[in-house]
C-alpha cells in the first residue's frame, strides 16, 4: 500500500550520537557534499508548538465506517421500536458486511 505520509516530526535523520545536529558537526564531524544537513532535534515538551501533517483517512475508509454506523443506528431503532427482530438482524448483516470491508481496505493502515 501507498505511503501516506512522511514522518511527522522532522524530515531527514540526525547524525551522530546527541540529539541535535549541531552536536554532531561540533563533534569534529565535517559535513559531506551531496548529503543533506541533519534535521534539528524537534521538542516534545508539552506547550511546545509543533506542526503535524493533516492527514484523516481515506475516503473508502470512511465509507466503511460510516456503513457500520448506520448499520448500528437502524439495529438500535429496530430494538427501540418494538423489537423488529427482521430489522435489527438485517442491520446486524449490514454492520458485518462494513467490518468485512474494512478489513479487505486494510482500515488500519490509515493512522499516522
Amino acid at each position: 500500500m501507498a505511503k501516506h505520509v512522511g514522518p511527522a516530526t522532522a524530515s531527514g535523520s540526525v547524525t551522530g550520537s546527541g540529539s541535535s545536529a549541531a552536536s554532531a558537526t561540533a563533534g569534529g564531524g565535517v559535513a559531506q557534499p551531496g548529503r543533506q544537513e541533519a534535521a534539528p532535534f524537534v521538542s516534545q515538551v508539552p506547550g511546545t508548538p509543533v506542526s503535524f501533517p493533516s492527514f484523516h483517512g481515506r475516503r473508502v475508509s470512511w465509507v466503511a465506517v460510516s456503513l457500520i454506523m448506520v448499520a448500528f443506528a437502524i439495529g438500535g431503532a429496530g430494538l427501540a421500536l418494538g423489537p423488529v427482530w427482521w430489522l435489527f438482524w438485517a442491520a446486524l448483516g449490514l454492520a458485518g458486511v462494513g467490518v468485512l470491508m474494512a478489513m479487505a481496505i486494510n482500515i488500519f493502515d490509515d493512522w499516522y
